[in-house]
């Protein structure tokens, strides 16, 4: 059994650079830099559960898989580029995000999240 809370200690991370061809990442602002653990699933599954963490700054990305995701710190807000909604992220906010969905990350605190991911055709 996995348990997070808001505040927790999630442990260690790993650094996840912002390579993914697939995510079409852009840096729009700052230095933001990424880092996450798989705590289940993986390449070639077609769930994964884990922890995300990420310092200040502004990207865009595509969204791989649907993603139900609650922030544990650090705040920010995730704008949907197709129709402009913003969601504004605090500790204990969950959101879903759809597979393809491009959205720009505005992290203004140092932000860690957990999170499930699924993809029928798998990651």
């Amino acid at each position: 059994m996995l348990k997070y809370g808001p505040g927790d200690d999630v442990g260690a991370l790993e650094h996840w650079p912002f390579d993914n061809p697939l995510s079409d990442y852009k840096i729009l602002d700052g230095t933001p830099q990424a880092s996450g653990r798989l705590d289940a699933g993986g390449p070639g599954h077609v769930s994964r559960t884990g922890i995300w963490h990420c310092t200040k700054g502004v990207f865009a990305c595509t969204e791989q898989g649907d993603e139900l995701m609650t922030i544990l710190s650090g705040r920010g807000r995730l704008i949907h580029m197709s129709d402009g909604q913003i969601c504004d992220l605090n500790p204990g906010d969950t959101l879903f995000v759809r597979d393809g969905s491009r959205v720009t990350w505005d992290i203004t605190e140092d932000l860690t999240k957990v999170f499930f991911g699924h993809k029928p055709g798998g990651f």
